[in-house]
């Protein structure tokens, strides 16, 4: 292969590579943001499936934000590439914060108020079935209105980031294209 290393790196080095990027996280997320203005697509669509994959992240369902952005932007006619990099916004660093405020919010809407949520058990893998219910209902609550708004807020961001991006994209290509000043367009032999 061209650009593979000469020697793999170790377990531990893909580990720490995907927790913490070799560059930085700065270039890692300017990387991302180039990856997702360079879709080619309407910036409608592009938008739309960014939203789809931010709003399916805030769900507790982890194993399934592929599948379920896949689905959702299907549905509302946005880039499907797009919804997969939305679902970016949720991971490592970013869940344990968005699922206990989707705990905490869907806790309140299902009109616990003030009282405080009760304890875990501790230890969720072995818990019996009603356990693991009395968590993940208002997870899954919590994380209809929170993906909504998050959702909605990125629609609006990518949309327009996507817009001037094509715009100047076009202007470039047009600007390449055009005849410079005083000079005369070149002859096509044969004619």
């Amino acid at each position: 292969m061209l650009f593979r290393r000469r020697t793999p790196p170790s377990r531990t080095e893909k580990l720490r590579v995907a927790v913490w990027p070799r560059q930085s996280w700065k270039r890692s997320l300017k990387y991302f943001g180039k990856r997702v203005l360079r879709l080619s697509a309407s910036p409608h669509a592009i938008a739309a499936g960014f939203a789809c994959g931010v709003l399916v992240s805030w769900t507790p369902l982890f194993g399934f934000h592929f599948l379920m952005a896949m689905a959702v932007a299907m549905i509302v006619g946005g880039n499907v590439l797009a919804a997969l990099f939305g679902t970016v916004v949720g991971n490592p660093l970013t869940f344990p914060l968005m699922w206990w405020a989707s705990y905490s919010v869907g806790h309140w809407i299902l009109g616990h108020g003030g009282r405080p949520p009760p304890p875990l058990h501790a230890d969720l893998f072995h818990a019996p079935w009603a356990e693991i219910m009395r968590v993940l209902r208002p997870m899954l609550v919590g994380a209809l209105p929170l993906g909504v708004v998050s959702g909605a807020i990125a629609y609006f961001i990518v949309r327009a980031a996507v817009r001037a991006y094509q715009a100047a994209r076009r202007e470039r290509l047009a600007a390449r294209h055009r005849p410079e000043a005083g000079h005369a367009p070149s002859e096509v032999p044969g004619e």
